[in-house]
């Protein structure tokens, strides 16, 4: 079993889990693709970031960052390698849709990119119930990005495809 707290970003093994995502998204899309936050990104007041530990190591690591219309965002879903496949990032995924549903979040979107390396995300959250959609905030949609939304529970809106 996981032990899922909020982090402040203090420690190493957070920073270096951090570091290791920006380093991966890099290496798997094309220059000017990668819309993953760095650190100062995500030590803003609208971002909450979580971790999961196990035997005092971190797991996996999550975020939301709620948006000025009601709606937040997926950020930084990264796993550890001695961790995949384990339930982390899952446990990670289940606290922001809990948080978003708290804060009353009407839906919850996130931008991912194209390709194997980015099946194992793409999986979890179609299994939490994302699904694919159009681009949303300042995002642009391109080639190799995709966008996926969950509404939460209460909400009116149910349309995500382009006006």
């Amino acid at each position: 079993m996981f032990d899922i707290r909020e982090d402040d970003l203090s420690g190493d093994q957070t920073r270096s889990l951090l570091a290791l995502h920006l380093a991966g998204m890099h290496a798997a899309s094309p220059p000017g693709n990668v819309f993953a936050l760095d650190l100062s990104g995500l030590q803003v007041s609208e971002v909450t970031v979580w971790t999961a530990s196990c035997n005092g190591r971190v797991a996996s690591v999550g975020a939301i960052k709620l948006l000025t219309d009601g709606t937040a965002e997926v950020k930084s879903m990264r796993t550890h390698p001695d961790f995949t496949r384990q339930g982390a990032a899952a446990a990670i995924l289940d606290t922001i849709i809990a948080f978003a549903r708290k804060r009353g979040v009407t839906r919850l979107s996130l931008e991912t990119g194209s390709g194997p390396a980015f099946e194992p995300a793409l999986a979890l959250y179609r299994r939490r119930g994302f699904v694919s959609g159009a681009a949303f905030g300042e995002y642009e949609a391109t080639a190799f990005n995709q966008f996926f939304h969950l509404e939460i529970q209460g909400s009116c809106r149910r349309n995500f495809g382009a006006s």
